[in-house]
């Protein structure tokens, strides 16, 4: 019933996303036609396929950005920018399909029209399903009614959760008692698991949880085969610890059933293939494009002090191994372990004029990007540290080294919020976990922008 309900809810809700296109495109049609100073002349067979196209895309889109997923309109944050990429992604798919279709004469006004209506019915339709949704919990409509197994303070402090739940209302009908449990729940009867047969005839459970500790899931075997007469769908209730994050990725591996415990965007397709394709041609285009400014400065460095051109050093990156990372020495040639344990200051005597010059511009980064087409960086990612310094955020930073199961970037969340240098590390790894957790092409083309704003006026870069 639990699950029954979940799904009815997400076929409508994936329904309804997917007919957002064809509502958009007549929207704009509307529009257009009501504007006085338009006479636009809108073709039906071109604009038809057109609007195809956009609900394929969006489609894909949808997929992607988990709009068609019950539990992310209750999502704490994030909503809006998921909307909002799954809008640019498929006008970017839209725009180009219009541009190379040259045989079609598609009116701009008329596709941009149709990506407000678009934007603003999905924001709609989302603000629609949670009033709806939670008026229904209000009113006790369409509740199920569980059965707990379980009686102790993990299954109180399930109770209350399930309880609250925003999808839709739940109601205990009864607890089961299992041996060596204390009794702290209340509001319900408590049967003995002996008891559980004698509910069968009563026809008042939809469903039942089982609300187990993890020291006792080795009963689950058990329980479920006193649980058989019931005829009902039974659901556990799982909580390995703090820290232990179920993504919901229970899969097959040949015969062995596996969860992920610490699911990673980096294991996605869309980061292995997507992120990897974008990184190979931003940078070869950034090479290809900046090579002259990077003669110059490579001569500038060549014959303003004594000393190679490039500096080279040990940076940690995926998986914690280390490369070796470039950037154009800023520095006189000096002892490379005070380098590699020591930060950079205001006015650091180490550096030389042009080095506070390239410094300030983030230019001494511009050869970072053959660390890129290498495949030892990303354009975008966590900022690749010392090893010196990540042995010693290990041991004083809580979740320091969960950064590295993302490939390090050129720039990152933290950077472009002003966290980067001999800045407060609690706070850069703050910002490197939300960008972990956020991931998207979406949130990666954001702060590759905010970087090219920003790129002249950092203030820690010295």
């Amino acid at each position: 019933m639990i699950r029954r309900q979940l799904n009815y809810v997400g076929l409508v809700l994936r329904v309804t996303t997917l007919l957002l296109p064809f509502v958009a495109f007549a929207a704009a049609g509307y529009l257009l036609h009501v504007m006085p100073w338009q006479s636009v002349e809108l073709s039906g067979s071109s604009y038809f396929q057109l609007v195809l196209v956009t609900a394929v895309i969006w489609a894909l889109a949808m997929s992607h950005f988990g709009l068609d997923r019950v539990e992310n309109l209750f999502a704490a944050k994030g909503k809006a920018r998921r909307l909002f990429g799954a809008c640019v992604f498929t006008y970017a798919g839209v725009m180009a399909v219009a541009l190379f279709n040259r045989r079609a004469d598609h009116s701009g006004l008329f596709i941009a029209l149709s990506a407000v209506a678009l934007f603003a019915l999905a924001n709609a339709t989302r603000l629609a399903f949670l009033v709806v949704l939670e008026a229904r919990r209000r009113k006790g409509q369409g509740g199920v009614r569980v059965l707990v197994v379980g009686t102790d303070e993990f299954a109180r402090t399930s109770v209350v959760s399930l309880l609250g739940g925003q999808v839709m209302p739940c109601r205990i009908v009864g607890y089961v008692h299992l041996p060596g449990q204390e009794v702290v729940v209340g509001g319900s009867p408590v049967f003995e698991m002996e008891e559980v047969s004698a509910l069968a005839n009563r026809h008042g459970v939809d469903d039942v949880v089982i609300a187990l500790p993890a020291s006792r899931l080795g009963e689950i075997q058990k329980v479920m085969s006193a649980l058989e007469v019931l005829c009902v769908p039974a659901r556990v209730i799982l909580d390995l610890g703090a820290g232990v994050a179920l993504r919901d990725k229970l899969f097959d591996f040949g015969g062995v059933q596996m969860l992920d415990l610490e699911a990673t965007p980096a294991e996605s397709a869309s980061y292995v293939v997507f992120k990897r394709i974008f990184d190979v041609v931003f940078s070869a285009s950034a090479i290809v494009v900046t090579a002259p400014l990077m003669l110059l400065i490579a001569l500038a460095i060549r014959l303003g002090n004594p000393g190679p051109i490039l500096f080279v050093q040990d940076r940690v990156g995926l998986n914690g191994k280390v490369f070796r990372m470039f950037k154009f020495r800023t520095m006189r040639v000096g002892n490379a372990e005070e380098s590699a344990t020591r930060w950079t200051a205001p006015n650091d005597p180490r550096r030389t004029r042009l080095g506070a010059l390239l410094r300030g511009a983030n230019l001494d980064e511009l050869p970072q990007f053959f660390n890129v087409l290498k495949g030892d960086m990303s354009i975008v990612g966590p900022r690749p540290e010392r090893p010196h310094f990540v042995a010693k955020f290990l041991t004083e930073i809580d979740k320091y080294n969960a950064r590295h199961v993302f490939k390090v970037g050129i720039t990152g969340w933290a950077q472009v919020n002003g966290w980067r240098g001999d800045t407060s590390i609690a706070k850069r790894i703050e910002y490197d976990l939300y960008y972990l957790r956020n991931w998207s092409m979406t949130f990666d083309f954001q702060i590759i922008l905010l970087t090219m704003l920003r790129m002249f006026g950092s203030k820690n870069a010295y």
